[in-house]
C-alpha cells in the first residue's frame, strides 16, 4: 500500500517485482521446470559456483575440525590461527585470489570456500571436544578401533555443532557468490545480473534479483534444516 501511494521508481509495488520474477525466470515449460533461458544463464551458474564452494568448505572444515578436535595439543595449537583467519574480511583477500587464480570461476569458487570453511571447522572442533568423556570410557572398554569411536561416537555427539556451522556456511557461500559475480571476469549469474541492471539503471530487475537471492537462502536454509532435523533428531534440531 505505502509503495502504490508513494508511486516511487526507485520502490515498485511487491506484486510488480514479483511479476517480474516471473518474467525473467519462471515463465519457462514445464519440462524445463519453468526455468526460463534466462534462469539457466543466471541462476544454475550461482547456483553451481555456490555449491561447489559449500560442499568443499563443509567437507574440509568436518574433516580438518576433526582432526583437531581430536588433539588438544593440534587445538591450542590451531585456534589462534583459526580465530585469526575467521576475522580477516573476504573482499580483502580477493587482490590474493586474483593473482593466484585470476578472474573467472576457479577463483569465485575459492573465495567461496576459503570464507566458508571456518564456521564448520571452527564448530566441528567444538563439538569433537565436547564428546561426553565418559562415552569415551566406555568406548575402551568395549575396546572400540578409532575408526568406529569416530563414526559411532564422535561424530553423532558433535552434529549439533556442525550443522550449527554448516548454517553458517551456508548463509556465506550465498553472500560471497554474489560478491563474486560482481567482481570483473564474470559473464553470468545472478550478482552479474544485479551489476548489468545496475549499470542500466533497471531498478525492477535489481529488486527483483534481491527477492530471488532472499528467496533462494529461504529455501536452502529449510533443506538443510530438514537434512538436519532427519539427522540429529526433531527435539535437538533449533
Amino acid at each position: 500500500m505505502a509503495t502504490r501511494a508513494r508511486g516511487s521508481v526507485y520502490f515498485p509495488p511487491p506484486d510488480r517485482i514479483a511479476r517480474h520474477v516471473h518474467e525473467l525466470w519462471f515463465d519457462g515449460p514445464l519440462r524445463h521446470l519453468f526455468l526460463s533461458p534466462a534462469a539457466v544463464d543466471d541462476i544454475l551458474p550461482s547456483l553451481g559456483r555456490m555449491a561447489a564452494g559449500f560442499a568443499l568448505a563443509a567437507v574440509a572444515g568436518i574433516v580438518l575440525g576433526v582432526a583437531v578436535g581430536r588433539s588438544r595439543r593440534a587445538y591450542a595449537l590451531a585456534d589462534p590461527v583459526l580465530q585469526f583467519a575467521r576475522a580477516v574480511p573476504p573482499p580483502a583477500l580477493v587482490p590474493v585470489f586474483v593473482v593466484v587464480f585470476a578472474f573467472g570461476t576457479p577463483m569465485q569458487i575459492a573465495s567461496i570456500t576459503f570464507s566458508a570453511v571456518w564456521p564448520v571447522l571452527i564448530n566441528t572442533a567444538a563439538g569433537v571436544r565436547n564428546t561426553d568423556p565418559l562415552r569415551l570410557d566406555v568406548a575402551a572398554v568395549l575396546r572400540l578401533n578409532t575408526a568406529e569411536r569416530l563414526w559411532f561416537l564422535v561424530l553423532p555427539s558433535a552434529l549439533p555443532r556442525i550443522f550449527a556451522g554448516l548454517r553458517l556456511s551456508l548463509s556465506l557461500s550465498l553472500i560471497l557468490m554474489v560478491f563474486s559475480e560482481l567482481l570483473p571476469g564474470t559473464a553470468n549469474g545472478i550478482g552479474f545480473t544485479l551489476t548489468e541492471a545496475q549499470t542500466r539503471s533497471d531498478l525492477l530487475t535489481v529488486w527483483a534479483a534481491l527477492v530471488l537471492l532472499g528467496a533462494l537462502g529461504c529455501l536452502l536454509n529449510t533443506g538443510l534444516l530438514a537434512v538436519e532435523k532427519r539427522l540429529i533428531g526433531k527435539e535437538r534440531a533449533p
